[in-house]
């Protein structure tokens, strides 16, 4: 058997999709794998910040026709990509292991957010992180950043900021760890919903990839991940809304926190709810909606 693994063409996606070919192997030797890879809209548009032209669709719409054309099996993708809603006939088949899902600075000069001077250049291109830096130092200027992440540490080792902030699991799936000079707590600054997660995409009535990608499903990432995608999902959050959850089991326990704020950080709204792992869609659905009674609705009418 033949399995067409469809990815987008980034160091970091040709990683994940070497990664998720290799666990796949482990299981099912007998199985041929081809990569495929494909260019999206997202990859194409790099000096606009996502926000303007259509948020987090444009790294899996071309993926997503090619599931739909059969000219692939699986798509690849960090879930954080993934729009809550799935084209008809495709769904997720597994979800993998978190990767850490924090966030981290990177500066050539500076080992954290309290040396950066005042007044200081910071680049990123999501609303989420720029709410949250703001909230944290509202004297910094915010400067967008977009490209993959070589792109990203290029521009900060040519001066053009005094730091950047990424994703520590980007870092680390391409050994680049040592960039990070410093990891923020997932509470002091929240991460993308289901950042650190790796989603594989199927079609709904392939049965045959859907028990192969079975395999890789690993029970309580996949708990975490849907509680969050719960909790963006009630919100009709793209890329537009400065927002973030952040979940965490613990026995037969789920905690989630989660925030949504303005464009300037300065009305930060945040919440945390604990209930039982199995209620774990419920609870997303509760914390987006304790936010939005909070005053997230006023916000979202702004922002929208």
């Amino acid at each position: 058997m033949k399995v067409r693994i469809g990815t987008r063409k980034s160091k970091l996606a040709l990683w994940q999709t070497e990664f998720i070919a290799k666990k796949i192997k482990e299981f099912f030797p007998e199985v041929e794998i081809e990569i495929v890879k494909i260019t999206t809209k997202g990859d194409k548009i790099l000096d606009v910040p996502l926000a303007k032209i259509g948020g987090k669709g444009l790294f899996v719409k071309e993926i997503e026709e090619a599931l739909l054309n059969n000219e692939i099996d699986l798509a690849v993708h960090s879930l954080k990509d993934v729009p809550t809603y799935f084209p008809d006939g495709l769904g997720l088949g597994a979800i993998t292991e978190r990767e850490d899902p924090r966030d981290c600075l990177a500066s050539i000069k500076y080992n954290t957010l309290e040396e950066l001077p005042n007044g200081a250049t910071v680049g990123t291109s999501s609303l989420r992180r720029k709410s949250q830096l703001l909230k944290l130092r509202p004297d910094l200027k915010i400067k967008d950043l977009r490209g993959n992440v070589d792109t990203r540490l290029k521009k900060l080792q040519n001066g053009e900021y005094d730091a950047i902030v990424l994703a520590y699991a980007g870092l680390k799936r391409l050994g680049l760890d040592d960039k990070a000079t410093y990891i923020f707590s997932p509470y002091q600054f929240i991460p993308a919903v289901a950042q650190g997660f790796l989603g594989i995409e199927i079609r709904l009535d392939d049965k045959k990839t859907a028990e192969i990608v079975n395999k890789l499903n690993h029970y309580e990432s996949y708990l975490r991940a849907e509680a969050e995608r719960a909790f963006l999902k009630r919100l009709e959050g793209g890329c537009q809304v400065p927002l973030g959850c952040y979940s965490e089991i613990s026995g037969d326990s789920i905690t989630l926190t989660g925030f949504i704020s303005d464009l300037s950080g300065k009305r930060f709204l945040k919440e945390t709810l604990k209930g039982k792992k199995w209620e774990y869609k419920d609870l997303g659905v509760k914390l987006a909606e304790r936010l939005l009674k909070k005053g997230g609705e006023e916000i979202l009418r702004e922002i929208y």
